[in-house]
């Protein structure tokens, strides 16, 4: 199955999302989504290269789970895969419900996790989604390397278990999804989480997470509202900050 130019151009404005909301910086970082049992789209670098905040379809290709064009004129013009593009292939790999996958370098995840702060749900109705997903738990792959083997990947795999984030130490995170705008979504409540950490332990405040009693108030408004809306909240501030 060819892919067609929607998946690439939603993975650019992904990208695009990543850096608008300040979760990656410069060019690190990339998104993947699963195209068939073998190959994948994911975003790529060339010699023209200009950050995630000017990603376009272009930067966007088909490849094979080795990294190798999945079709003529895929990483023609001098495009690479990502160095870590392991990362995202044995997560396919071994997770058949994942089809999305995105790594990127947020600082205020960084910094918490440095400073001890773990991914914790002291966020209730601000942020509903994130508060499941912190009460879930958020793992934590200790090795601040780069991760450009099969080996450093099932590592990371290991970690992240059955859980759709993972903290990656003096790294960033990945974030993985049926679908790469609940990917870049989750990604964005981890790091909305992680900011307010750190604003309340340097205030000198202690984090509280949400009283069980408060759970029950803290329904899950469904994927029309958690997705869909918030997502195309995501795509009108590119536009308005005309990114």
């Amino acid at each position: 199955m060819t892919p067609t130019p929607a998946p690439r151009e939603l993975i650019a404005r992904a990208c695009r999302v990543l850096t608008a909301r300040g979760l990656a910086d410069g060019v690190l970082g990339h998104i993947s989504l699963r195209i068939d049992e073998n190959t994948l789209l994911v975003r790529c670098r060339g010699p023209q290269e200009r950050g995630l905040a000017s990603t376009t379809a272009a930067d966007v290709h088909w490849v094979d789970l080795d990294g190798a064009p999945a079709a003529v004129g895929e990483l023609a013009d001098g495009y690479t895969v990502p160095n870590e593009l392991p990362l995202h292939t044995e997560l396919l790999r071994r997770r058949p419900e994942v089809n999305a996958v995105l790594h990127a370098h947020p600082s205020n995840v960084v910094a918490a996790d440095l400073a001890g702060l773990g991914v914790r749900p002291i966020l209730g109705s601000f942020d509903i989604p994130g508060a499941h997903l912190a009460a879930g738990g958020v793992p934590v792959y200790a090795k601040a390397v780069l991760v450009r083997s099969r080996t450093l990947a099932t590592e990371v795999c290991e970690a992240m278990g059955d859980r759709p984030v993972v903290v990656m130490r003096g790294h960033g995170l990945t974030s993985v999804a049926d679908i790469v705008e609940r990917a870049v979504l989750q990604a964005v409540s981890v790091d909305t989480i992680s900011r307010f950490s750190l604003q309340v332990a340097s205030a000198g405040g202690t984090l509280v997470d949400i009283a069980e009693e408060d759970w029950a108030d803290l329904p899950d408004l469904g994927g029309s509202f958690n997705v869909a809306t918030s997502w195309r909240h995501e795509l009108a501030r590119l536009h308005d900050c005309g990114c």
